[in-house]
């Protein structure tokens, strides 16, 4: 009996995150698919990058297009490929918004944002303004696909990559994660609280 409370418990707890999915450059667009996701703590996020060559990198709000944060690096996708490169990072502080653009050149300023937990106060129409009224990136255009340890992001991600050269696919965790795989599940405090209590009531 009390094994299976247990069990019934911890396994709420391990298929409480959820991935969302984002599409880079679909269809010859510059452009992310959907602009935003709102994501919890926990939650990953899955860039799928399409045909030519993009990149996600975070950035602020305040300079859309220069880097501040972890980055995919650059995915490039042969036009008529059915192999698609992916990225995953994982939401460690659903408080915090965390921005995005590709660092192609002139992408960004074309309007190829990015947003996670946008606020009211700072909206991604309003990040999608900054980006493209600015023009502070200084993009760079490469044809190399992401490799090694990307740099710690500001507070909300941080993360790791490595390039896989069948699909040119990456993925980035700031716990454990591998690509094409069901990201691991955060263990979250109050899920052992309330076994805790569950157990000393029982016993």
């Amino acid at each position: 009996m009390f094994f299976i409370l247990f069990a019934v418990l911890v396994s709420a707890v391990f298929v409480s995150a959820a991935d969302h999915l984002v599409t880079v450059g679909d269809g010859g667009a510059l452009a992310f698919n959907p602009t935003s996701v709102t994501a919890l703590e926990g939650d990953t996020v899955t860039f799928s990058f399409r045909a030519k060559n993009h990149s996600a990198t975070q950035s602020t709000f305040a300079a859309p297009c220069n880097k501040s944060g972890i980055d995919s690096g650059f995915v490039p996708i042969a036009a008529n490929s059915t192999l698609f490169g992916q990225w995953t990072f994982t939401v460690d502080n659903a408080s915090a918004p965390l921005w995005f653009f590709c660092a192609q050149t002139n992408h960004c300023e074309a309007g190829m944002v990015f947003a996670v937990n946008p606020t009211q106060e700072k909206s991604f129409q309003a990040f999608l303004a900054n980006a493209q009224g600015n023009g502070t990136a200084a993009g760079v255009s490469s044809t190399v696909a992401a490799s090694g340890v990307v740099s710690s992001a500001s507070a909300g991600a941080s993360a790791s990559a490595s390039s896989s050269t069948s699909a040119a696919s990456s993925t980035a965790n700031a716990n454990t994660a591998s690509n094409g795989t069901p990201p691991s599940r955060r263990i979250h405090r109050i899920a052992f609280t309330l076994v805790a209590l569950v157990f000393g009531v029982l016993l």
